[in-house]
């Protein structure tokens, strides 16, 4: 019974090892985007849209790369455990060529595409060409970022998620030093404005990227490229492709229902709008937790069936759900008594915050499940059934949230109210549907160790 004790108490410190530096790389990044915002709000408010309008764009194509690299991800840590250093460094080579391949096309589609696309999204005039200059610099950063995606999802794979989170502190020092620069010319600068903002990320993913490579190469991380393993591999291709392919459509699905979504929101005006995108920013805010326990689940989980130890695989997502549940309901609960208090805080306008509270008492309780089960779909992903997460997700937009949304809001009249019930509702049914697959146990036998 004490080793037994001792055993669950050594898996909840592995677990922890992997999810908070995930969780501090997480927050980096939302202040790696906060830079830019910062800055270029200085410039006036079509100088601070291209950042986000461009976002929209970007992220639409680049989540195809990253479902590959979770695909990644999921195979190399069952390669760790088993054991098996030959299987990891083969898959690290084959998502290394996936993704070089695939962060290419994106670029070259982004640059091809990125202006009538830009003109599709209705981008307003007087925000046009500062939007472009900054797409049109982020694809061309695109092959960069990718090869630190790269660092990240194999480093997690094998249990290691201080390494990226160190290189993720160094790109966001240095990006909130550059920008300064290069926007305002300081110095030796010429002054470029958004341009600058755009080169300032551009050069920071460029050092991160270097440094990625650098210890791949060297390989005294755990893991270690080779140039045999860039080979393609019909087999090993064709896996990765099954596994991530699904994570990525139902990614890129979902990031299109939330555009469809603003335009709802955009109907009701100003106030809506902006209580809308401080509730958004709140809960994804206390939302990080979330995302880090589902990558940490994601590792362990497999590991442990890598291992074929499925017992381990589910106390693992029992530990991580209980973990969360503290973290979230913390921050939800803070949200729903004191919603005013957050609003009020980015802007003193009471009808903003209205319905901001309005927002946060409708749907801080249903955040918390759906928090839950955004750590689940890390134990489907560690399995390889990502499946379900796709099928998932694209139901919990197109199925549920954007047509509730339109018919409770507009056709049952209840306005922005009906908007924050279907995003309660949308969370709430999937959630439930995702607990109810996890018992199942598919995602313990969708993949053979034996066969990876």
């Amino acid at each position: 019974m004490t080793n037994i004790i001792q055993e669950d108490r050594n898996l909840y410190k592995q677990l922890l090892k992997l999810a908070l530096p995930i969780m501090g790389a997480n927050l980096l990044q939302m202040l790696y985007n906060l830079a830019d915002a910062y800055f270029l709000g200085k410039l006036g408010k079509d100088a601070v849209s291209a950042p986000s309008i461009a976002f929209t764009l970007v992220f639409f194509l680049v989540v195809f790369g990253t479902g590959f690299s979770m695909a990644g991800t999921t195979l190399i840590s069952q390669s760790k455990g088993k054991k098996d250093q030959e299987k990891i460094d083969f898959y690290l080579g084959q998502m290394i060529f996936i993704l070089i391949f695939t962060s290419i096309l994106i670029m070259v589609l982004g640059l091809t595409f990125s202006k009538p696309l830009l003109r599709l999204l209705q981008v307003p005039e007087s925000a046009f060409e500062y939007t472009y200059e900054y797409v049109t610099i982020t694809f061309l950063g695109i092959p960069l970022s990718f090869m630190v995606i790269i660092l990240q999802s194999s480093l997690q794979g094998i249990g290691n998620s201080v390494t990226p989170l160190y290189i993720q502190l160094c790109t966001v020092l240095l990006n909130v030093i550059l920008d300064p620069l290069l926007i305002f010319g300081i110095g030796p600068f010429p002054a470029m404005e958004v341009k600058g903002a755009a080169l300032a990320t551009l050069f920071s993913q460029g050092v991160a990227s270097i440094i990625s490579f650098y210890i791949l190469v060297k390989g005294k991380s755990g893991l270690k490229l080779r140039l045999r393993n860039l080979r393609p591999n019909k087999e090993a291709v064709t896996r990765i492709v099954e596994i991530g392919l699904p994570a990525s459509l139902g990614q890129s699905l979902s990031a299109f229902g939330f555009t469809v979504l603003q335009g709802a929101v955009n109907s009701f005006g100003t106030a809506v709008v902006a209580a809308f995108g401080i509730g958004n920013r709140i809960t994804n805010m206390f939302s990080v937790p979330a995302q880090a326990f589902a990558q940490a689940t994601s590792s362990l989980v497999g590991q442990s069936l890598g291992a074929k130890n499925k017992k381990r695989a589910v106390l693992v997502v029992k530990q991580a759900a209980l973990s969360l549940f503290v973290f979230i309901t913390i921050g939800m609960g803070l949200t729903f008594f004191y919603g005013h208090s957050f609003v009020k805080f980015f802007i003193n306008d009471p009808e903003v915050i209205n319905h901001g509270v309005s927002f946060f008492r409708i749907n801080s309780i249903s955040t918390i499940i759906f928090s839950l089960y955004t750590v689940i779909t890390g134990a489907f992903q560690g399995g390889g059934d990502t499946k379900p997460i796709m099928l998932l997700n694209i139901f919990r937009l197109w199925g549920l949230r954007v047509p509730l949304a339109y018919l409770l809001s507009s056709t049952a009249g209840w306005g922005p109210i009906g908007i924050w019930s279907a995003i309660f509702t949308s969370n709430l049914i999937v959630a439930s549907l995702g607990f109810i697959h996890l018992k199942r146990g598919r995602w313990l036998v969708k993949i053979d160790p034996d066969k990876i």
